[in-house]
């Protein structure tokens, strides 16, 4: 959602603070106008502020700028009317309200997938890493999930006439988990007891991977564990090579799988799928060699309209995600 207050003044019409809100961290960067290089970018934990706006001042004071023009932030929640509140963390505000306190003359909000969503087109083919299949189809939709504090999920659709791609706004994450093995499904069970439903996001995210593994342990019966954290699980998997955390991460890649295939048929994606997030990057050359493209192609009769499809891990130094968001001010305004 945008609003816009063409009568402020003061301000240069062209300046903007372009915004990355996760779960855990929220990322902030300045561009001088549209087109020009993004820039001063900063990260900071989101437990860090009470709320988005000292995020924001705090991000001006450090790095000595005035008050933009504009403002675009992608964020971890659905967004649809005026009032925001974040699924992953407690941040919650009036868009409205937030923008009349800032003073500035745009205020758009997006979904944080939506913003990685529309910055696809200029990721460089250095910041790809490509698992399986073969070459995109041009023209043809595109679907992007990844996996972090939660699960997003977008999408691109192409305009006619070549005229560019219509970013997906959804919350595809919270889709209901399917298994398709027996432990899979003993696995689910137990997650169900402990939260009821059991949505795609639930084991396909940072504190996902940590149930999933607790959850492994149970089915097998066996003793209580400490670990804590997704980087704990990844630590004792490919550092470690402990046994249960390798088969955790397995099944993680597995069900990611089945989601991105799932994904790419419902969008008809021959244009690729793109994976991003935090937690498929940090796998490395592992995840290549893990289940995920077996499950991902492994939909019976539509195994060849799948086994074409590229895949590629989004691993980039800077946010493409602050890409999007300054894509999303050169739309028009809904």
């Amino acid at each position: 959602m945008t609003t816009d207050h063409s009568g402020a003044e003061g301000l240069s019409s062209t300046t903007r603070l372009l915004g990355d809100v996760g779960g855990t961290n929220i990322r902030l960067a300045w561009q001088a106008g549209p087109g020009q290089a993004i820039e001063q970018v900063r990260v900071y934990p989101c437990a860090n502020f009470p709320d988005i706006e000292a995020a924001l001042r705090h991000y001006l004071s450090e790095t000595g700028q005035r008050l933009p023009a504009q403002i675009a932030l992608g964020m971890a929640n659905p967004v649809a009317g005026d009032q925001i509140k974040m699924t992953n963390h407690d941040w919650a505000f009036s868009i409205q309200a937030l923008q009349a306190r800032l003073g500035v003359l745009r205020l758009q909000i997006i979904n944080d997938f939506t913003a990685l969503a529309l910055a696809l087109p200029d990721i460089e083919p250095e910041q790809l890493r490509q698992v399986g299949g073969g070459a995109a189809v041009a023209a043809a939709p595109v679907a992007l999930l990844g996996a972090g504090t939660g699960l997003g999920v977008s999408g691109l659709f192409p305009l006619p006439g070549g005229r560019g791609y219509l970013p997906i706004a959804g919350e595809g994450g919270h889709v209901t988990l399917a298994a398709e093995t027996a432990e899979e499904w003993q696995v689910i069970e137990c997650l169900a007891r402990r939260y009821g439903h059991v949505s795609a996001e639930r084991v396909l995210s940072g504190q996902g991977l940590v149930d999933l593994y607790h959850a492994l342990r149970e089915t097998r019966q066996l003793a209580a564990s400490e670990v804590t954290s997704a980087a704990d699980v990844t630590a004792q998997a490919l550092t470690a090579q402990d046994p249960l955390a390798l088969q955790t991460l397995a099944m993680f890649c597995g069900f990611l799988g089945s989601v991105a295939g799932n994904l790419a048929l419902t969008l008809g994606a021959r244009g690729g799928v793109y994976l991003g997030g935090g937690i498929v990057p940090r796998l490395g050359s592992w995840f290549d060699q893990s289940p995920f493209r077996q499950r991902f192609e492994g939909k019976g009769r539509f195994k060849a309209f799948l086994a074409p499809i590229p895949c590629w891990v989004i691993d980039a130094r800077v946010s493409p995600a602050l890409q999007g968001a300054a894509r999303s001010l050169d739309l028009p305004s809904a």
